[in-house]
């Protein structure tokens, strides 16, 4: 995630941020720019606001914004209702019952960052309308009926998410229960879309052939192969070829884990680029291995290489802050070197590298910069 400033008064801002709280304008994000803007609302056109200084560049809110769950705009002269993120809701809860507003308003938190990196990175979105049968979707869900919970999952390109996992005692309860050293809403997010672009980019293109070399035969029954996972858990060497013990379960679900981890890797390097982190350690005889700046483009690396010599030091520096401050890993996974290919793999697929072409039309962002040197 990059750094964003008023650009009316200078005020350092969070992506997820609605007003400035020093000049107190009214902020929205232009998708398109990778902007968070201090607006104005324009003179009698009430829904309309224009950038602060910029009368002629007109917008309004996604109709989310309405129920303080979306900070995006739409131009001014667009028919649609909702952002580009927002346009992929297929269905959400009853808002008038118990936490479901708070909860909700939550869920769009995580997938509004989601869809910032997939955006960044330039990825195909197709929603419902254009494509009814495999579209992009989601269902945020409550249980309702004690006898049928509503579980996470992907079908033909719906997402469904219990919407209880927006809430941190539950899903820490869970994470418990499944025996999982990370859950998060945003990680949920990550995993799904992994397999909405699993067969968007792999199932019935030239990349299946390399995928199945890296990831193996899916051909085995996934419902069964789930079962046994559930009931016999993990091989015992499974760090040594899988980024988590789920991923052991099917290679549906092992790309979808890698998926995700990528996207953790490149957005929180891009965050910590934004910043000017070093990791320079003191005293350490080896120290020049847990050594990096990140001072590239993540997004833009030639290579994973460029992207896990910086996210293992930068990883092991955040992990041991946090153990002073008695909290649990920030990352704590392993990656082997067999994870590593896998991360190659996703990222060249990412990148158009293994028989998929990107888009050809213009990209989404127009100010991308090439890498900088040592991204390769």
């Amino acid at each position: 995630m990059k750094l964003f400033e008023c650009q009316m008064c200078g005020q350092a801002l969070y992506f997820e941020n609605t007003r400035c709280e020093r000049c107190h304008h009214r902020l929205g994000y232009i998708a398109s720019e990778q902007w968070l803007a201090a607006l104005e609302q324009s003179a009698n056109e009430a829904p309309l606001w224009h950038i602060g200084g910029q009368p002629n560049r007109q917008f309004r809110f996604c109709e989310n914004a309405e129920q303080k769950a979306c900070n995006w705009l739409i131009h001014a002269d667009a028919t649609e209702r909702f952002c580009a993120a927002c346009r992929h809701n297929h269905l959400i809860p009853d808002l008038a019952l118990g936490q479901n507003l708070k909860h909700w308003r939550l869920m769009e938190l995580a997938k509004h960052r989601l869809f910032y990196t997939l955006m960044e990175l330039n990825l195909p979105l197709v929603t419902r309308v254009e494509d009814p049968k495999e579209g992009l979707g989601f269902n945020f869900l409550e249980d309702t009926d004690a006898n049928k919970k509503i579980f996470t999952g992907h079908t033909d390109g719906m997402i469904t998410i219990n919407i209880a996992e927006a809430d941190d005692a539950e899903r820490e309860r869970r994470r418990n229960t499944m025996h999982e050293p990370y859950r998060t809403l945003l990680g949920h997010f990550r995993h799904e879309i992994g397999h909405w672009y699993w067969d968007r980019l792999v199932r019935d293109a030239p990349a299946h052939h390399a995928f199945s070399i890296v990831f193996g035969d899916e051909s085995p029954d996934y419902g069964e192969a789930l079962k046994r996972h559930y009931k016999d858990g993990a091989p015992t060497d499974w760090r040594q070829r899988y980024v988590s013990a789920y991923a052991t379960s099917h290679p549906w679900e092992d790309f979808a884990e890698t998926f995700a981890h990528y996207l953790h890797i490149v957005d929180t390097l891009e965050t910590a680029s934004e910043f000017g982190i070093v990791v320079h350690p003191r005293h350490l005889t080896h120290a020049e291995q847990l050594s990096t700046d990140i001072d590239f483009e993540p997004q833009f690396a030639k290579t994973v290489n460029a992207l896990i010599d910086a996210w293992l030091p930068l990883t092991f520096a955040v992990n041991s802050l946090n153990r002073s401050m008695g909290q649990a890993d920030f990352y704590p996974f392993v990656l082997s070197p067999t994870v590593v290919d896998k991360l190659g793999f996703i990222h060249d697929l990412v990148h158009g590298r293994i028989g998929y072409e990107a888009p050809t039309q213009e990209p989404m962002l127009q100010d991308r910069r090439p890498p900088a040197d040592n991204a390769s």
